[in-house]
């Protein structure tokens, strides 16, 4: 039998309540791995704009609209798919 050192086996105890933790939500919300991913590139697009100079025209500013829409239609569609069962990518 393998000897983990105490610091070690903490971390696979860690390791397997949040394995188990994982496994006992996924019933409740579908595996959104894309939808995730989109959301936070647009948030991160988002903050990128925010820290643009402001001397853009206007386009920054509406390029923030544009991100913010579509941040709530990804928000939207995750939510929906986890009421009608649409897992996936």
């Amino acid at each position: 039998m393998r000897r983990y050192s105490e610091p070690r086996r903490a971390l696979l105890a860690v390791a397997a309540a949040a394995a188990a933790a994982i496994c006992c939500s996924a019933g409740a919300h579908a595996e959104q791995g894309n939808m995730d991913r989109a959301l936070a590139q647009l948030q991160d697009a988002r903050e990128s704009l925010h820290e643009a100079t402001p001397n853009k025209g206007g386009h920054k500013y509406r390029a923030v609209q544009l991100i913010d829409k579509a941040i709530a239609e990804v928000r939207e569609g995750i939510r929906f798919a986890n009421q009608h069962g649409g897992g996936g990518r």
